[in-house]
């Protein structure tokens, strides 16, 4: 399905599906095994000198209220059963007639840098705070981190236009093609808006095309925006964020065990090899393996388990998550350490199969062509999910330099009345209560490393730069 591109440029969130794959596939899950716990997440600008008007937030509140009165059209729920076979019936029932009630779930406040006058150009930070029973509160961090950011940009950084987005996608998509590198767009959460994903899309999906009439090594897998997926009548990409992992560790309190329980409970919601790229930096990637190696336990209910020679279910599988699992996602520190563990990791464990690694941490071009060298000489098979320096790539007009995307960030902070932390494997990127993280460092005997590439607050450039085509 294509565009109408006469229509006027769409503003907001406009579409129950206008969001990311794994928010939908962890929704599934929690709907299954933890439907009536609350949670709370919290809101962290990591660009902190990018404010916003009291305009500008009053747009973003306007844009909140408004994800109330959107939901699943037959059309997106007939898509879904088509594209998406691993999301259960009974999820799919309860998301037909799912609604936010952003009016009881969410309060987003302004806080002024200096006397409060009320004017509509008065500066300030925002805050966001979300409360409310897990399954019904997961859904809002793609579009309010979306809608923040194109607040931002439609008020406070105004100095540019659309022209040459759809063809320096095309220009993006074609170097990673000519590479050979197997991509996928993950840019909703930080785009400019819609408008500028669709452009990007669009730019990437022709590029594929000529791409394959050239005979060229690279694939565009697809995009995590299950809307624009739908649009383009392409199945989304995506599998799990930290957020399960968090979740059940804040649940459980059980930090040693907590990686092995998610493992076991995404495998027991969708079943063996189905969604099986296993995202590791959530409390440290040392950590996740000690529960990667061990053999499987099934919970009741797990789908397509393989059965024993009698014809009976049994209760492990004889294999482990590491075999079971097709790779692992990296998300934060340094890349070419993360290829050397994994290989030493998958050596030390006989497993022989040639395994996927997705990166996804701030991607650019030049980044995943290293990172594609840098892991076939290991043997993996790499792939990049690539987000912001598509979605959100722009020059200012007035003086040529670049544009630069907020770095902003909603995460679980609290589940079952317990702190939800995130350690990962760059302490920039450390989330939650500071107190519960140095617990669980100790107790996980996690190691700090130091990696130039982990500042985050200038991930996407900085104002200074010159920006390059």
């Amino acid at each position: 399905m294509d565009f109408d591109w006469s229509t006027p440029f769409p503003e907001g969130v406009i579409s129950f599906l206008d969001t990311d794959l794994y928010k939908l596939t962890m929704q599934c899950a929690v709907f299954k095994y933890f439907p009536d716990v609350p949670v709370t997440y919290a809101f962290t600008n990591r660009t902190p000198e990018k404010k916003l008007s009291r305009k500008a937030f009053s747009w973003l509140c306007e844009q909140i209220s408004k994800l109330g009165n959107i939901s699943l059209s037959n059309d997106e729920l007939l898509y879904l059963q088509t594209h998406c076979k691993y999301l259960t019936p009974p999820y799919l029932d309860f998301l037909k007639e799912f609604r936010l009630k952003p009016r009881e779930q969410l309060n987003p406040t302004f806080h002024p840098i200096e006397a409060d006058t009320g004017a509509e150009d008065e500066l300030g930070d925002i805050h966001i705070e979300i409360s409310g029973k897990w399954v019904e509160t997961i859904l809002y961090e793609i579009p309010l981190l979306a809608l923040t950011s194109e607040a931002y940009f439609k008020f406070m950084d105004t100095d540019w236009n659309y022209d040459g987005q759809e063809q320096k996608a095309y220009d993006k998509g074609m170097r990673l093609l000519e590479a050979g590198c197997i991509h996928s767009e993950f840019g909703t959460r930080r785009r400019r808006d819609y408008h500028t994903q669709a452009l990007v899309f669009r730019g990437l999906v022709k590029a594929s095309k000529d791409g394959q009439k050239r005979g060229l090594p690279g694939v565009l897998s697809g995009t995590s925006n299950v809307h624009l997926a739908m649009r383009f009548d392409l199945p989304p990409v995506g599998t799990v964020a930290h957020e399960w992992f968090m979740g059940i560790a804040a649940i459980t309190d059980n930090y040693l065990e907590a990686t092995e329980e998610a493992l076991r409970r995404w495998v027991g919601c969708f079943g063996e090899g189905v969604l099986g790229i296993a995202l590791t930096d959530t409390f440290g990637t040392p950590a996740f393996l000690k529960a990667f190696s061990k053999p499987i336990k099934y919970i009741s209910g797990t789908p397509n388990i393989p059965l024993v020679d009698d014809g009976t279910r049994p209760t492990a599988s004889s294999r482990t998550y590491a075999e079971v699992y097709a790779g692992v996602r990296q998300d934060s520190g340094d890349p070419a350490s993360f290829v050397k563990l994994m290989r030493e990791f998958y050596e030390s464990q006989g497993i022989k199969d040639k395994k996927t690694i997705v990166f996804s941490d701030s991607l650019n071009i030049d980044k995943c062509i290293e990172y594609k060298r840098i892991s076939e000489e290991q043997g993996f098979q790499p792939t990049f999910g690539v987000g912001t320096f598509l979605t959100n790539d722009f020059t200012q007009l007035s003086t040529g330099k670049k544009s630069v995307p907020l770095n902003i960030v909603i995460k679980l902070s609290s589940a079952a009345g317990n702190p939800a932390i995130k350690i990962s494997d760059n302490i920039g990127k450390n989330t939650g209560d500071s107190a519960k993280v140095a617990e669980v460092k100790q107790l996980l005997g996690y190691v700090e490393k130091e990696w130039a590439g982990g500042d985050e607050t200038s991930r996407w450039g900085k104002a200074d730069d010159v920006n390059k085509p």
